[in-house]
């Protein structure tokens, strides 16, 4: 990581419909949300609430039991517009922005759920998603789920698995590691003379 560089580690949770059950013109809205802004390897901020959904508030039941999140969070979270808002403090002029999520859904979601409230996208940043990054790096046939990933690391994820800022904070940690192993590849030690001549066999043909 440069200096000049924020990374933004985001999770958002969605909505989601009951099993096998079709609602018109469904599409899943963020109701909680964790980010972890991170500058010079060091995190300067963390932010979590949950979100109000616009369009579909009342909670599936299996969007409750699979999130363990409950109709009286989300309706005491922020609108979506304060949401909005929230997330556009994380900006910064003076330093260029990565936003970091695990999949491309998160940011999916958020734009078509901008779209869906007439708003403009919030942020200014570069994206990019880890997950791919480590299906690449690990040479992966399929997506590794996040936490999947993690314990692959030899390590467990932070905090509960689906909780937006405990996901966000999962997301950092995973990028560490990826980020120094990397390093580790792409830098290999410069060869000496030593190792680019086997000297014994030298002296042999010489005796």
């Amino acid at each position: 990581m440069t200096t000049e560089c924020q990374y933004l580690f985001i999770d958002f949770e969605f909505t989601m419909p009951e099993e096998n059950v079709r609602v018109k013109d469904f599409y899943p809205e963020i109701i909680e949300v964790g980010i972890v802004a991170v500058m010079n390897e060091q995190i300067i901020r963390q932010f979590s609430s949950f979100v109000t959904p616009l369009k579909f508030p009342i909670l599936s039941e299996r969007c409750k039991s699979f999130l363990h999140i409950t109709q009286e969070q989300v309706d005491k979270g922020l609108s979506f517009y304060d949401f909005i808002r929230k997330l556009e403090e994380f900006n910064n002029d003076s330093v260029e922005t990565t936003i970091v999520t695990w999949g491309n859904m998160d940011m999916k979601v958020l734009r078509q759920n901008c779209l869906a409230a007439g708003v403009p996208f919030p942020f200014q940043a570069e994206e990019l998603d880890l997950s791919m990054e480590y299906k690449r790096f690990f040479g992966n046939q399929n997506q590794t789920g996040l936490w999947k990933a993690v314990q692959e690391y030899g390590k467990e994820g932070t905090g509960r698995h689906h909780r937006a800022l405990d996901d966000a904070l999962t997301t950092y940690n995973i990028f560490k590691l990826v980020e120094k192993d990397k390093q580790y590849l792409e830098k290999p030690k410069p060869t000496t003379i030593g190792d680019r001549v086997d000297f014994s066999k030298l002296l042999n043909d010489f005796a």
